[in-house]
């Protein structure tokens, strides 16, 4: 993995490592992370870009969905690089193509978006209110926040059970594989990222209790079958 980081303009300002910066936007394209980037810069926001494309394409095809660049900000900044974003994307609403194929969706389509704007870019975003507008439909402002509100809910809400790799950490657990150790340690202290700049534990409290007690015991059972092993080699 690549990291890519914005030289401070001020020799003032704290070092901070890579560990305080969580992702704001992922892309397909490294030009557009790039673009991102330099607009950032420009605003005096400080980032990180992380090059996390997959070391090895098993299908050889290059395929930019292989690729993902990811740009890291600290969440003191979300909301900042947000409004800057709404501010240019707004402005580049006035020269939209007449082709643009968002002109071509359905009501209901335009809605999809507007209610998961966590799965479009902002310029889809807005762009869709903008055309429910034309169309006599508008999104009132008020509305819009509390929709995302209501999405925030949701994407914070925490997984279904994980039932199958729970049981699949106990058994891996019991016979001293480290990977009954990662998944227990990932059923435990795993966050997501909400489009907020907000960390939430991914996993129901029950679910990471689970992990806690695989998490411990692999590393209990790992040490115990390393100790056999040690003990037969000897004999």
């Amino acid at each position: 993995m690549s990291v890519f980081r914005r030289t401070d303009v001020s020799s003032k300002r704290k070092k901070m490592t890579t560990d305080q910066y969580i992702t704001f936007q992922k892309f397909n394209d490294q030009a557009e992370a790039m673009e991102l980037g330099d607009f950032l810069t420009q605003e005096n926001v400080d980032f990180i870009l992380e090059d996390t494309s997959l070391s090895f394409d098993p299908t050889f095809s290059n395929s930019e969905l292989n690729k993902e660049y990811r740009i890291k900000l600290k969440i003191e900044n979300f909301e900042t690089a947000g409004k800057l974003l709404l501010k240019v994307t707004a402005k580049q609403l006035e020269s939209v193509e007449s082709d643009y194929h968002l002109f071509d969706f359905s009501d209901i389509e335009l809605m999809e978006i507007i209610t998961k704007p966590d799965e479009w870019n902002q310029f889809d975003y807005l762009l869709a209110q903008k055309i429910l507008k034309d169309r006599g439909k508008e999104i009132k402002p008020e509305l819009a926040e509390t929709i995302k509100k209501q999405r925030l809910q949701e994407l914070a809400k925490p997984e279904e059970s994980q039932r199958t790799w729970i049981i699949a950490g106990y058994i891996f657990s019991l016979f001293g594989g480290l990977l009954g150790v990662f998944i227990g340690y990932h059923l435990r202290y795993h966050k997501k990222t909400l489009p907020s700049g907000d960390r939430v534990y991914s996993y129901t409290s029950t679910d990471r209790d689970s992990g806690f007690n695989i998490y411990i015991l692999g590393i209990v059972f790992f040490i115990l079958w390393t100790i056999v092993r040690i003990l037969t080699w000897k004999k």
